[in-house]
């Protein structure tokens, strides 16, 4: 299990903070407003850290110099992008990722070497997915035939917890890789899917909508 640092106390930090508290790991929460802490649930086991995010203390506070991930949420974008700097590069945290919600400065930083999530664009995406048909699989790579397509698949969150072995079963699709807090990773035989992972799939192009459509809804309960 690993500890994870998050800065921001807003529905996405909280999203961040349950989903992680859930799967065993160690997770502390910083943010200024101590009323924010109101959002998380009684039953969340992990720290409540009021302070500015990019100060070193509150930092150290958190455990900053033993988190694997640091992740910057608040809704400034500056301070987004100065507390994942001051985690980077101050204290060394391994993977860190800022949200931001200016897309042309999230380019900007991305090309300097801080992985960002642009919040508008990534919303505008999500949206399109659900709305255009031809948008639930985006293609990243088409091998030569033409029959096979390497590609971006949506979950539904009824898969949160749920190990990659089960979703490939149940969609016929091979999971390449994923993306979580901005990193690339290869999904083991024991990963699972935690809600945030942005999910690379080869598949068959003739199925992907059969696809789509396995892993837009929940999974199937099996019967007792």
């Amino acid at each position: 299990m690993a500890h994870f640092v998050i800065m921001g106390c807003g529905r996405v930090g909280v999203t961040l903070a349950h989903t992680l508290d859930e799967s065993g790991h160690s997770v502390a929460v910083i943010d200024q407003d101590d009323s924010a802490f109101r959002r998380l649930r009684s039953d969340f086991s992990g720290r409540k850290i009021t302070g500015v995010g990019f100060d070193r203390d509150t930092l150290r506070h958190a455990d900053i110099e033993n988190a694997y991930a640091f992740a910057a949420v608040s809704s400034g974008d500056n301070s987004n992008i100065l507390a994942t700097r001051v985690a980077r590069e101050t204290f060394h945290v391994p993977h860190v990722v800022a949200r931001i919600y200016d897309p042309g400065r999230a380019e900007i930083y991305q090309r300097l070497g801080i992985p960002t999530v642009a919040a508008v664009r990534w919303s505008a995406d999500q949206v399109l997915r659900r709305i255009l048909p031809e948008q639930s699989i985006k293609g990243d790579f088409r091998e030569a035939s033409g029959r096979l397509i390497l590609g971006e698949v949506s979950l539904h969150d009824g898969w949160v917890g749920h190990g990659f072995a089960e979703i490939e079963a149940a969609s016929g699709a091979r999971v390449a890789y994923l993306t979580r807090f901005g990193e690339g990773m290869l999904p083991g035989p024991e990963t699972r899917y935690q809600q945030g992972d942005i999910v690379h799939a080869m598949m068959n192009v003739a199925a992907t909508h059969e696809i789509s459509g396995v892993l837009s809804k929940p999974p199937v309960k099996e019967s007792e």
